[in-house]
């Protein structure tokens, strides 16, 4: 059987302690920590979650943000990486302990404050990460409920945006900005064709799609096969969607710091086509 040793009381309900092996844990549990002291042994019934977090610098700040709450909101926001996890069921990168719970405290008091922050890219969220953002969705309704705020449907987004982040275990950053580069794209799209893009509709979808799945492959690297036939008819076609190909692509490295290949301004040609032959039905 695993015995903790307690190490630290950070409050009522969080302990930190060592198992037998000399790791540092995290257990949390109501009244756990009231007249604890280090040295002791924990009872393990009292041990109602148990948190290794294997970044020491993750692990600091997870503590601290520990400190900040209530029993009830801490329940609520463990339970909401607990739902993530299973909703997900796949291994989710531990920064979400720190960076969801982190979110959601901001969020919360701000919302209760009356302070509501317009997320700019919801609608491209949404495209991009279905299944996260229905996971997102069901989580924001159930902090509602448990601690009776109004998270709006921005917050799903964001919310979504963290999970995604833990899935593919990149910096919620990056995931952040490669969504403002999409959005700053499209509104380039839209001016320069002179349109108003139907963000319901299967051609911004499969337009987003693109555009995220591009900014992958740069990333990494990944170079796509050229087209040379395809390249001289969209030069001469659609001279216009092609340019602005260009101009995207431009934009695209600038922001990157990476090469882009000529490939892909001939895919991203067509999409562009797409979308002005619509405008002119």
């Amino acid at each position: 059987m695993e015995n903790y040793v307690i190490q630290k009381t950070l409050n009522n309900n969080v302990l930190i302690a060592t198992d037998n092996s000399g790791n540092e844990v995290i257990l949390i549990g109501r009244g756990i920590g009231f007249g604890a002291n280090a040295g002791e042994f924990i009872q393990q019934e009292k041990i109602e979650k148990l948190f290794v977090l294997n970044d020491p610098e993750e692990q600091e700040q997870y503590k601290q943000l520990l400190t900040t709450l209530d029993e009830k909101t801490l329940k609520v926001l463990i339970s909401a990486v607990e739902m993530i996890q299973a909703e997900a069921n796949q291994p989710l990168n531990e920064h979400i302990h720190v960076a969801l719970t982190d979110h959601l405290v901001f969020a919360v008091n701000r919302m209760r404050r009356g302070m509501a922050i317009r997320n700019p890219f919801l609608l491209e969220t949404k495209a991009l990460y279905p299944n996260e953002y229905k996971i997102a969705a069901e989580v924001t309704a159930m902090v509602n409920k448990q601690l009776m705020v109004a998270l709006p449907e921005g917050e799903i987004g964001f919310i979504a945006l963290h999970i995604h982040s833990a899935l593919v275990n990149k910096n919620v950053r990056d995931v952040t900005r490669h969504s403002e580069l999409i959005v700053q794209l499209v509104d380039m799209i839209e001016e320069q064709l002179a349109v108003d893009i139907d963000k319901n509709s299967i051609d911004y979808m499969r337009l987003i799609r693109h555009l995220h799945f591009t900014i992958e492959r740069v990333v990494r690297g990944e170079r796509v096969a050229e087209p040379k036939k395809i390249t001289l008819l969209l030069k001469s076609e659609y001279p216009v969607c092609y340019n602005l190909a260009w101009k995207l692509i431009k934009v695209m490295q600038q922001s990157l710091q990476k090469e882009i290949y000529e490939a892909e301004a001939v895919y991203l040609t067509l999409h562009l086509q797409r979308i002005q032959a619509k405008v002119e039905q």
